[in-house]
């Protein structure tokens, strides 16, 4: 937490559970307090509680915690929209419910048009070819389904682009 703040980062996510998949309240007070002024995100850790409703109420008495990143306790977003549709109704503006867990450009659309909320989490990959000149045809060093050694993997900022406008609101 300390090293984050020394570095200048705009915030933190963590997520702590007691072993009855309850909320954590007391360590995870003691982690809020130790990231102010930062952001906090409860992370999907959320997911893995045993009451979700309960889940939210006590991550809001906490205090401090400005969001929570869930996929309303499902396989992905989209899967988890009746939940996450409720959370929201609940939280009000007393926390942002952000969706995440397979969020994509292509299921956006209907994750927005479900539930009314200001972030979504996901990622928009994209394949950057390597700037190695030489290659050795003969080493492959991964299993067949990775990406290959001559590719990396970053962020396609076009596409980010289009899904902050997509937030906004721009083109509606």
């Amino acid at each position: 937490m300390q090293q984050a703040k020394q570095l200048g980062a705009d915030g933190v996510v963590f997520g702590l559970l007691n072993p009855n998949g309850t909320v954590d309240t007391a360590r995870t007070r003691e982690l809020v307090e130790l990231a102010k002024p930062m952001n906090v995100t409860f992370h999907r850790a959320f997911d893995m509680t045993r009451d979700p409703i309960q889940a939210l109420e006590d991550i809001i008495s906490v205090g401090g915690i400005q969001r929570i990143l869930t996929s309303g306790q499902d396989s992905g977003a989209l899967e988890g929209l009746p939940l996450l549709k409720r959370l929201v109704s609940l939280a009000g503006s007393r926390i942002t419910i952000m969706p995440g867990g397979g969020v994509t450009p292509r299921n956006l659309d209907r994750i927005l048009a479900a539930i009314d909320v200001p972030e979504v989490h996901m990622a928009i990959p994209v394949d950057v070819e390597s700037k190695c000149e030489w290659r050795n045809p003969n080493v492959y060093m991964g299993v067949a389904i990775s990406t290959p050694e001559y590719v990396v993997k970053s962020t396609d900022g076009a596409g980010v682009k289009r899904v902050v406008d997509l937030l906004k609101g721009v083109g509606k």
